[in-house]
């Protein structure tokens, strides 16, 4: 009878163990899996002590901001990281935002470089090549390359040089469009690998503009991800190449970024129903 009670007494623990251990994994998969409100992804575009115009972010307030998302438990991820995640080829941690900047303004390396550096922040940074060492404001292949070279700074496509895709297709006939689509898009993934050794494959449309047509020809081109605007999260609901991302200015401050996440993510969560 002994050896009975024994023998239950350690099934009964084998199955609570075995039951404790299921649950553990239960809640370290809910952790790690993308909810189904997705991923937040911001987009800034210039960093300065004042704001010099309506795409300018305070350079106190974006640390400021950071430290506002951490507070909040928000975290911080390389895009890569959330465009896995929502294809489900890997764990993304709750409440995951990425980081992105555009168009290589030359603010990005003497303002926000000192920033990635100090807080070991991973973003991604959508250029186009033709202005890189050639405008006024903009970055230069030298300032590029450190950037990309401190290992924080993953550099990727913002086509060649910018177009409004909407002002050449009623400017140009359908092949001439076609053909110039294509050099917008092919073109600054061979610039940047030639001059960066960098493999882009991910592409932030110019002013947010895309459309069937130009999502199939950036998927040809060889981009596996691509990047828009939309004020809510980025889920997997989405088409991959047109992924939606938050613009943020100086005047959303900490408390404006918070609430406009908040909101976003809910929108994401309802239309995913």
């Amino acid at each position: 009878m002994r050896d009975g009670t024994e023998a239950a007494r350690n099934r009964a623990g084998t199955t609570l163990g075995c039951c404790g251990r299921l649950l553990a994994l239960f809640a370290l998969l809910a952790a790690a899996l993308p909810a189904a409100a997705g991923a937040a992804i911001l987009v800034y575009h210039r960093f300065g002590d004042t704001v010099a115009d309506g795409m300018t972010t305070r350079t106190a307030v974006f640390a400021s901001q950071l430290a506002g998302l951490r507070a909040a438990g928000y975290a911080i991820v390389p895009l890569a990281a959330v465009v896995d995640g929502l294809a489900g080829r890997a764990p993304l941690p709750a409440k995951a935002v990425a980081i992105t900047v555009d168009d290589g303004h030359r603010t990005v390396y003497t303002e926000l470089l000192p920033i990635l550096r100090r807080e070991h922040l991973p973003v991604t940074l959508f250029v186009y090549p033709s202005a890189i060492s050639n405008a006024s404001y903009a970055l230069t292949w030298e300032q590029l390359a450190e950037l990309a070279g401190s290992g924080l700074a993953d550099v990727q496509s913002h086509t060649l040089w910018h177009p409004d895709f909407r002002i050449e297709r009623k400017r140009l006939a359908a092949d001439d469009y076609r053909r110039f689509v294509r050099r917008q898009l092919e073109a600054p993934r061979d610039i940047l690998k030639r001059r960066l050794g960098a493999d882009a494959d991910f592409l932030a449309w110019p002013f947010g503009i895309h459309d069937a047509e130009l999502q199939a020809a950036a998927a040809a081109t060889g981009y596996r991800a691509a990047f828009a605007l939309g004020e809510r999260h980025a889920t997997a609901a989405d088409a991959p190449l047109a992924l939606p991302r938050y613009l943020i200015v100086d005047a959303h401050g900490v408390d404006g970024l918070l609430r406009l996440l908040q909101a976003g993510e809910r929108r994401a969560a309802e239309a995913a129903r």
